[in-house]
């Protein structure tokens, strides 16, 4: 015996609704919106030390970090802000003395008021001293600074040291920052690499592992 509940054609089905097939178009009222268009970079540097001692890096040294030439002596500034996420820091000791490795954020900068932060190790040849130091988080420190004198932080480490820094630098259009020193005998629009100090290649206290050194 056939049942005699059968399921009907269409119940419960509401009116067709047209898909983008039947011809039919979205309209919107504008272009969707976009983000301002600004370049950040990521990157992990790395540097040997050449000249032992105690060290103030600013803002400034470490936007110098990454140059365009304009001339063989002018040079500007690749991006015009940075934030620290780590230094990095790595020394053996020399037989029978001991090394220490020092990084400080000061933080007695105006509108940098905070908590002084200091991270230091000492190696007597067994391992090496070794040291990473992160800004406290949402400090002024670990947000984007743009190019001044103040300092960003203080390294002290003995000659021979292994430096990583790890930076978040970011770059908005039709801005332009000059380096605070010259360039020397460089190429007009090639871009160079120098030291976070500031200074150029003969000079520097740290030089970059990396190609195009300035």
């Amino acid at each position: 015996m056939k049942s005699m509940n059968k399921p009907q054609r269409g119940r419960g089905k509401g009116p067709r609704k047209n898909k983008p097939s039947d011809g039919v178009q979205v309209h919107i009222t504008h272009p969707p919106q976009i983000q301002q268009l600004n370049t950040e970079r990521g990157v992990r540097m790395r540097y040997v030390c050449n000249t032992a001692g105690q060290t103030n890096i600013s803002f400034a040294n470490l936007l110098d970090t990454f140059l365009v030439a304009a001339t063989a002596i002018a040079g500007f500034d690749v991006f015009n802000s940075v934030r620290i996420r780590a230094v990095e820091v790595w020394a053996d000791a020399i037989l029978g003395a001991a090394s220490t490795v020092e990084v400080q954020f000061l933080g007695n900068v105006a509108g940098q008021y905070g908590k002084t932060q200091a991270f230091s190790d000492t190696s007597m040849a067994v391992q090496p001293a070794h040291v990473r130091a992160v800004p406290t988080r949402k400090s002024s420190l670990a947000l984007y600074q743009q190019s001044s004198a103040d300092v960003a932080f203080q390294i002290t480490c003995p000659v021979g040291a292994v430096i990583d820094l790890e930076l978040s630098f970011a770059q908005r259009f039709g801005t332009s920052v000059a380096a605070s020193n010259a360039l020397v005998g460089a190429t007009a629009g090639a871009f160079y690499i120098r030291g976070f100090d500031g200074l150029a290649a003969a000079a520097s206290k740290f030089t970059p592992v990396a190609d195009g050194i300035q």
